[in-house]
């Protein structure tokens, strides 16, 4: 089969697009012939060897964590999906971004999502759904999500709205119009946070969801009055110094699940920026790297379900 990789370390030029031996699906997991994996920040950042300290790989190496496609091996003790099924979950640390990748975690893909979009639903949703739990009930609370309008960030506010919270989300201005529509009241982040947010919730923010991992983590412990109202899945070192609880996805289908009933209300459709074939994947690497698509940039491997 076709996939990714890298050899090295490295801008992504270093990746290559090479035939490889073919996975298996193992007792408890299933195998699907990929339509679309998408292109996290923890998949440039492996690949760029920023955190080879804390996840060192065995190269060379596949990148991606998500992907969507359709079935075509069930393993032993698997049951509710068959051979033939649209599915999007999550695959090991890097492997997705291949013709055929075997997934740990999954659901079905809403009817109303596009493959393109079902691959950028899987570590996003989860993520933002145990950052989200980390927090605590959010009924009737005032949230206040930091990079609020990138994957995890927007899948973070549709999820808090839909449990019942008042939520205050982060971004550029460019995005602000996106975020009303999600439920959110919009405001730009940096200087003079703490004012802004003020004006917007006047008896405070209770808890606060940092999605960016921009360095604001001591602002936003300042905003919510105490560490424990704050949970990070994007500063890890900053949780460590302040106190922080800084929360990991992880491969559990149960989240998958939680995000497909979402999309097929319509209330959940992951964003996507832009969509590249197999053969330019260094330009999706590239793309997301640089921070400039207003949403998910997707690796497609197949032209039809």
């Amino acid at each position: 089969m076709r996939a990714a990789r890298y050899h090295e370390y490295g801008d992504p030029q270093v990746l290559r697009i090479e035939d490889v031996p073919e996975p298996h699906a193992p007792a408890g997991a299933i195998r699907i012939r990929t339509l679309a994996a998408s292109v996290n920040p923890v998949d440039w950042k492996l690949r760029a060897g920023y955190a080879r300290e804390v996840m060192p790989l065995d190269l060379p190496v596949t990148p991606g964590r998500d992907a969507a496609g359709v079935v075509d091996e069930v393993g032993e003790g698997v049951t509710g999906v068959a051979v033939g099924d649209l599915v999007f979950g999550l695959g090991g640390l890097a492997d997705t971004t291949a013709e055929h990748v075997v997934l740990t975690a999954w659901a079905h893909v809403p009817d109303a999502w596009t493959p393109e979009q079902a691959a950028s639903a899987g570590l996003a949703s989860a993520t933002a759904l145990l950052g989200l739990a980390a927090l605590g009930d959010l009924a009737g609370k005032t949230l206040l999500v930091e990079g609020a309008a990138g994957a995890v960030g927007s899948a973070a506010v549709v999820f808090a709205v839909e449990a019942g919270a008042r939520v205050i989300g982060t971004a550029s201005e460019r995005n602000h119009g996106y975020l009303a529509d999600l439920g959110a009241l919009p405001t730009t982040y940096g200087d003079g946070l703490a004012e802004r947010v003020a004006a917007l919730a006047p008896e405070g923010v209770d808890v606060v969801l940092d999605t960016a991992g921009s360095g604001s983590l001591d602002d936003l412990v300042a905003i919510a009055g105490s560490t424990d109202r704050v949970a990070t899945v994007a500063d890890a070192a900053g949780a460590a110094r302040l106190g922080v609880r800084h929360v990991y996805a992880e491969n559990r289908s149960d989240l998958m699940a939680r995000a497909a009933a979402l999309g097929t209300t319509g209330t959940y459709v992951p964003r996507v920026a832009e969509v590249v074939p197999l053969e330019d994947v260094a330009r999706a690497h590239e793309l997301a790297q640089s921070g400039a698509p207003a949403g998910k940039v997707v690796v497609t491997l197949a032209a039809t379900a």
